[in-house]
């Protein structure tokens, strides 16, 4: 992926467009665990491709071109999330009717709800994603022990629940 990413700083559109197909995913992953609901995470997806096309070449090290990207998504997904708030709840986006994917995903995903907004997101990141604690605590713009307790506090609230 390095090589990649080289060559999209360079400006060649076809890189980019691999490393945005590569990414696809996991990015409408984490959107989705943010914000719940297929329109929303399109918009700051969208946003994000935008936001990294035209910033690719100030990314300093090619090896973090994953964390760059999922943090230029979670400030997209912050500023839907606030542009949408006072319209939707996040209590009334938990309704799963729209995900059509295997029943772990779902039940994943049902966990995620369940959990305090500020601990959903890490959790998407950590479980869903595979960031490390330290690559989440950059993302996020949060001390690296505050990533942990959440985790922590939340494994707690999970174990009570089941």
């Amino acid at each position: 992926m390095d090589t990649l990413v080289k060559k999209a700083q360079r400006g060649d559109a076809e890189a980019f467009i691999s490393l945005m197909e590569e990414n696809k995913m996991a990015l409408r992953r984490v959107a989705l665990g943010y914000l719940g609901n297929d329109e929303d995470v399109a918009d700051a997806i969208q946003d994000t491709i935008l936001d990294a096309f035209q910033h690719i070449k100030t990314l300093k090290k090619a090896e973090y071109f994953k964390t760059w990207l999922v943090r230029i998504l979670v400030n997209n997904c912050t500023k839907v999330y606030r542009k949408n708030k006072n319209r939707v709840s996040l209590e009334e986006m938990d309704d799963l009717a729209y995900i059509d994917r295997r029943s772990a995903e779902v039940e994943f995903r049902q966990l995620l709800c369940s959990l305090p907004e500020e601990s959903r997101l890490i959790f998407q990141l950590y479980y869903g994603e595979q960031f490390t604690m330290r690559e989440i605590a950059e993302i996020l713009d949060m001390k690296e022990n505050t990533v942990k307790s959440r985790i922590h506090r939340g494994k707690e609230q999970l174990r009570m629940e089941i």
